[in-house]
C-alpha cells in the first residue's frame, strides 16, 4: 500500500482543477481536546455545525462523531444496533478491518488518495470515522459525522470505512464545514462502504465550505444481493473548487442505487461534481438525479455515468441546470455505456434560464423580481427525498431549506 501511495503522490487527478498540495500545512496548528459531550463546543462552532445537519443537542441520533482538523475529538455509539470510532481506533479492536482498508478506493488513484494513505504510514495514525450497523438491526435515527476545518491553510485528510452488515439499515448524516475565520483549506475525505447481502445505507451528505477551500472527496461504494444504497448531497455554499465522483459497483443480483445531488453554485466557484454507477450483476438498477444552479462567475460540471455490463439491468441519468448569470456556465456530461444486450438505459439533460412569463407572473401579483427569481429557483431546487424513513426525509428537507435560506 506504502509503495503505491508514494508512486502516485504527484499523479494529477483525471478531473478537476489542479491543487498544489504542498501548499496546506499538515501539521496540527491547534490540537484540539477530546470531548466528554459533543454539546460541549461552543456556541460559534455549533451555529456552524447546525447548518450542515449535525445537531449536538438532538436526542435522535444513533451517534456522533466530530473532527477538527486531524483531531477525533468526539465519537459515541448512543444506538445499540451501530458502532461509530475512530477509524484508528477501529482497527486496533478489529483485526479483520484490514481487509477492508483500501479495497474498494485504491491509494495509488491520484494523488489525494495517495496524500491520505502516507499520512496514515508517516504519521502512524488514522483519521476518519468507522461506522457499522449490526447484523439484522434496522436503526430508525441516523449517525451523524462532520469533518471540522477550524485552522487557516490546513490539509485535512480523513479515511472513513462504513459498514452495513447482512439485513441491516443504516442513516448517516454527514456534514462538511469550516469555521468561521478560516478562509483557505485543503479537505480530502476517503469514504469506502461495504454493503452486504440485504443491507441498505442511507448517506446524506451536506457542505458548507469558506471560499477559498479546495475539496476533493474520494468515495466508492460496494454492494452485495440485494442492497440498496441512497446518496443525497447537498451544496450551496461558494467554495474555490471540488471534484467529486462517487462510484457504487452494484456486484450483487438485484443491487440498487439512487445518487441525488442539489449544487448551486456561487461566487467564482469550480464545482465538478458526478455520480457513477457500474451495473454488474442481473437485475441491478440505479438512477443519478441532480439539479444545478450556477449564478454570479460559478462553472458547474454536472457529470453521470451508468454502465450497463450484464444483460437485465436498468439505468436512468437526469440532469437538471439554470444559468442565471452571464459570466456563469454548466456543463452537463451524462454517460450511458452498454455492455451486454437486453438491458434498459436513459438519460435526459436540460440546461437553460429562468423563463420570463414565471417572472412576469410572480410580479404581477406583488413580488420584486429578486423575490420572485429566488421563488423559482427554490423551487427549482426542491426534490423529492425518496427512499427514506419519514423523519429522515424531514430532516434532510429541512437541511435543503437551510442550505437555502438566504438565496
Amino acid at each position: 500500500m506504502a509503495n503505491d501511495a508514494l508512486r502516485a503522490k504527484d499523479k494529477k487527478a483525471a478531473l478537476g482543477t489542479d491543487i498544489v498540495i504542498e501548499n496546506f500545512s499538515k501539521e496540527e496548528v491547534n490540537a484540539f481536546d477530546v470531548l466528554d459531550d459533543i454539546d460541549d463546543v461552543d456556541k460559534k462552532t455549533k451555529r456552524t455545525l447546525l447548518k450542515v445537519g449535525v445537531d449536538t443537542e438532538s436526542e435522535e441520533r444513533a451517534g456522533s462523531f466530530l473532527q477538527m482538523d486531524q483531531s477525533n475529538v468526539f465519537s459515541s455509539s448512543i444506538s445499540n444496533s451501530v458502532e461509530v470510532m475512530n477509524t484508528g481506533i477501529a482497527l486496533e479492536k478489529y483485526s479483520w478491518l484490514k481487509d477492508y482498508m483500501w479495497n474498494a478506493v485504491k491509494p495509488d488513484a491520484d494523488k489525494y488518495t495517495a496524500q491520505t494513505a502516507l499520512r496514515e504510514v508517516e504519521e502512524e495514525s488514522y483519521s476518519g470515522y468507522f461506522v457499522r450497523s449490526l447484523p439484522g438491526t434496522k436503526e430508525v435515527f441516523p449517525v451523524q459525522a462532520c469533518m471540522f476545518i477550524a485552522d487557516q491553510d490546513v490539509m485535512q485528510t480523513a479515511h472513513n470505512i462504513i459498514i452495513a452488515e447482512e439485513n441491516s439499515e443504516l442513516h448517516l448524516i454527514t456534514g462538511c464545514a469550516t469555521g468561521e475565520d478560516v478562509s483557505s483549506a485543503l479537505h480530502v475525505g476517503v469514504s469506502e462502504m461495504y454493503l452486504k447481502p440485504g443491507s441498505k445505507i442511507t448517506f446524506t451528505m451536506v457542505h458548507n465550505w469558506a471560499e477559498q477551500v479546495e475539496v476533493r472527496p474520494r468515495t466508492a461504494i460496494l454492494q452485495a444481493e440485494n442492497t440498496t444504497y441512497i446518496n443525497n448531497y447537498i451544496l450551496t455554499s461558494p467554495v474555490n473548487s471540488i471534484q467529486s465522483y462517487p462510484t457504487t459497483h452494484c456486484n450483487g443480483e438485484n443491487a440498487r442505487a439512487l445518487f441525488q445531488s442539489i449544487q448551486s453554485g456561487t461566487k467564482d466557484s469550480i464545482i465538478d461534481v458526478g455520480s457513477r454507477a457500474l451495473l454488474n450483476a442481473p437485475n441491478t438498477s440505479a438512477e443519478i438525479i441532480s439539479r444545478a444552479v450556477a449564478n454570479d462567475e460559478s462553472s458547474i460540471y454536472s457529470r453521470g455515468h451508468l454502465a450497463g455490463n450484464v444483460p437485465n439491468v436498468k439505468g436512468h441519468l437526469e440532469c437538471h441546470g439554470l444559468v442565471l448569470d452571464d459570466g456563469s456556465s454548466i456543463y452537463a456530461v451524462p454517460e450511458l455505456e452498454a455492455n451486454a444486450a437486453n438491458l434498459e438505459m436513459s438519460h435526459e439533460a436540460a440546461v437553460g434560464q429562468i423563463d420570463e412569463e414565471e417572472i412576469y407572473y410572480l410580479t404581477s401579483r406583488g413580488l420584486t423580481e429578486e423575490e420572485a427569481a429566488s421563488m423559482i429557483v427554490r423551487g427549482f431546487l426542491s426534490m423529492d427525498i425518496t427512499g427514506l424513513p419519514d423523519e429522515l426525509a424531514a430532516e434532510t428537507q429541512r437541511m435543503i431549506d437551510m442550505s437555502l435560506d438566504g438565496m
